[in-house]
Formats: C-alpha cells, structure tokens, sequence
C-alpha cells in the first residue's frame, strides 16, 4: 500500500496569502481513498482558453507549439477570460460538491492525508478574505491560521506569518514529519509520492539555502530598520551582535524542515533570542531559516562551517532563476527565461517548461497565472496524469 509523508506547506499569493501543508511519513491511506483517486480527478474543460496548448510539445521544446503558445497570451480575448473574479470562488463554494476549478496551487497541492494551514495578509481586500475562506471550508484538512497579520515586504511581519502557521501546525497534529512553506507564484514540479520518496531520501535533514553571508548584504543585519506606513526602512543606528555569537547565514525565505526544526524555532531558548533580534532587520526571512539549520542541536541541521554551506541549485526546495545568472555562456547557472523578469527573477513562460522539469526541486518560483497561465496549466496537467498513473500502479501491485 502507498505509504504517505505528512507535509507542511505555505502558500503566499504575492503579500495577500499563505498556505502550510503536512504530510505523514509513516500512515496508509483509507483503502477507499486510495482507490477512488477523487481528489486527483478532474476534467480539461475545468481550465480556461489554455486548454487549447497542446502541452505534450510544449514539455519537449517544440518551436511550434511554443510559438503558438505565445500568441495565444497575448491576444486580447485571452487575457480578458483567464481573469476569475474573488466573486466566483464564493458563489460556487455555497455547495462544495460543485467546486472544480477552485485555486490552481491549492488543488495541484492538495491530497487528503496531509493538512494545511491558509494566511491571508490583514490588508487583502474583503472579496480576496471570503472567497479563500469559501475555498478553506470545502476542506476537513484546510484551515484558516489563527492569527494574521499585515505583510510588510522584506519586514519582519512576512516572518511572523509563517512563525503563526507554524504553531498552528504543531498544535493540530502531532503525526507529521516535514514542513514545507510557499507562496503564491510557486507551483510543484513533482507529485505527492515523488516529493515523499525525495523526503525520505533527507533521513531526518533539512533542505535549504543556507551560506556565509555576502559582503554586499550585510547591511541588512547590521542596521536597526523600522516600519512606517507599511514600507521597512533604514533608522541608521547600528545593531548589537547576533545573541549567543551565533553564525549569521544567508538563504531563502522557503524552507524544507522537519517537525523537530519547527519545535526548535517554537521552543529554544537560543532561538527565541535569535528571533527577537531579528525582528529590526531587513529581509528577516532571508537569513533566519538558514541561521537556524547551522545551529548545533536543532534536529536536521548541520554546522555552521563553510563545507556545510548549500546553494539554492542544490537544495531541494525551490528552483528560482536569477537573471544574473541566465544565458548561453558555460558560466551560466541556468539558460536564459523565456518568459519575463520580476525584480530579476524570472516569471516562466511556456519555453521554461521543458528545463524546469529536468531539475529535482520540489517546487519552482515564479509563475504568474493572470498574465501567462500556459506553464500552470501544463505543469498541472503533466502532475495529475503522472500522480494517476502512480495510483493506478499502487493499486495493480497490492490488488489479490
């Protein structure tokens, strides 16, 4: 029978949202669930004008399906019908039995063992709250974080939202193993059991960046920063030391760690220090999940010598394209994006599908479905086909 891994996973739309997953390592399915895969099934006609891709070629780098894909993105009957008002969620939501096409990231993440905690940013709009609530209710294993707060870009609120499902998750269940956060323009390159037997291959570590700090960063610790008017900005004072002398890291804000490292961040004394240090600094979340796992004791990490450092390419967690780093040269990390850039990162096209899905991250950042939902459509097409499939196996194999 599929063994199953509890997950935690975060989902932030832009500022407004956040979603924590768990999963179980070491718990079998219902016999009924596993054999309906009803939570996997849905139809083509669920999604919008995309449909009409034809994302086997896309996957594979075809010119003419790639040419044909970005036409279709830019012609004006397309991006008027792939807008879905706040609206419709909360009106199909009245009979769940009815939701199909509810949000994209949420359904190509969802399976019914794991749980999920949702954060919405305390500034989204009315329509945006109801309409995620609405989406929450259908589910037993989704629900609303307990306390929000308002997102404040590179601020130390952006941290909080994630320190809140964190207690949310820890307090609800007590059988999952690992932890994983998102935001909103993330989407999945693996399905639920492949991201299970990745995990398993961990053998209790975490996976992230985490590496010596660059000289051009480190203003960012070093200067006491306040917020004012929802924007983070410098007061020029300088910091004190980092408590305890503890190592200060660089990395990413989205992380892949055990329930052990949660309870570590929730209850060590040295990280608690280290939490309140942090809270005037700039862009928290880019270096306090990485300071933490070289801290000595927490389960899953490693020490802070620089042999231990580990790069955002060889982590699992999230694959990301920098700018910088794009092109044709030897010297580049990744080839150039064949969609558009967002404060140097790239947004994927329909082009980045075929490399993205020859990498091994768990997830890949950014994507955006209100100006090209052509590599979500296709990269959830590709999951679903796959994550049937491995059921179907599951079932002729234990099947009398």
């Amino acid at each position: 029978m599929m063994r199953q891994l509890l997950l935690v996973l975060t989902v932030v739309l832009g500022s407004l949202w956040m979603v924590f997953l768990v999963l179980q390592l070491d718990t079998s399915l219902p016999l009924d669930l596993i054999h309906s895969h009803s939570w996997l099934e849905y139809n083509d006609y669920d999604f919008g004008p995309e449909r009409v891709c034809n994302c086997s070629a896309i996957q594979q780098g075809d010119r003419e399906a790639l040419q044909e894909a970005k036409l279709l993105t830019i012609t004006k009957y397309f991006r008027k019908t792939i807008q879905i008002p706040d609206e419709y969620y909360i009106n199909q939501t009245q009979d769940c039995r009815c939701v199909q096409n509810f949000e994209r990231l949420l359904r190509a993440i969802y399976a019914p063992q794991n749980i999920y905690c949702v954060h919405v940013d305390k500034k989204s709009q009315p329509s945006i709250q109801a309409a995620i609530e609405s989406i929450v209710s259908c589910f037993p294993n989704v629900f609303m974080v307990s306390q929000a707060v308002s997102v404040v870009y590179a601020g130390w609120p952006r941290v909080q939202a994630d320190l809140n499902c964190m207690a949310d998750l820890y307090k609800a269940s007590a059988e999952w193993k690992y932890f994983i956060n998102l935001c909103g323009q993330d989407f999945p390159l693996k399905t639920n059991l492949e991201m299970v037997r990745m995990l398993r291959l961990l053998k209790g570590g975490n996976s992230m960046e985490t590496e010596d700090m660059p000289a051009e960063k480190k203003w960012r610790i070093t200067t006491v920063h306040e917020i004012a008017n929802g924007t983070i900005k410098s007061t020029g004072k300088s910091k004190s030391q980092p408590p305890f002398n503890l190592p200060i890291k660089s990395g990413n804000a989205y992380i892949v760690v055990t329930r052990g490292y949660v309870r570590s961040v929730l209850e060590d004394t040295r990280i608690q220090a280290l939490i309140e240090w942090s809270k005037d600094t700039y862009s928290p979340d880019e270096f306090l999940w990485a300071t933490i796992q070289r801290i000595s004791g927490v389960p899953g990490s490693t020490r802070p010598h620089p042999k231990y450092d580990q790069t955002d390419i060889n982590a699992i967690a999230r694959l990301v394209k920098w700018w910088w780093h794009e092109g044709s040269q030897d010297s580049a990390v990744y080839p150039e994006c064949q969609g558009s850039h967002v404060r140097s990162i790239c947004v994927y096209g329909a082009g980045d599908l075929e490399w993205l899905l020859e990498n091994h991250h768990l997830f890949a950042n950014k994507f955006d479905i209100y100006s090209d939902p052509i590599p979500v459509f296709c990269l959830e097409k590709h999951l679903r086909q796959k994550a049937l499939a491995e059921s179907e196996a599951e079932d002729f194999f234990w099947s009398p």
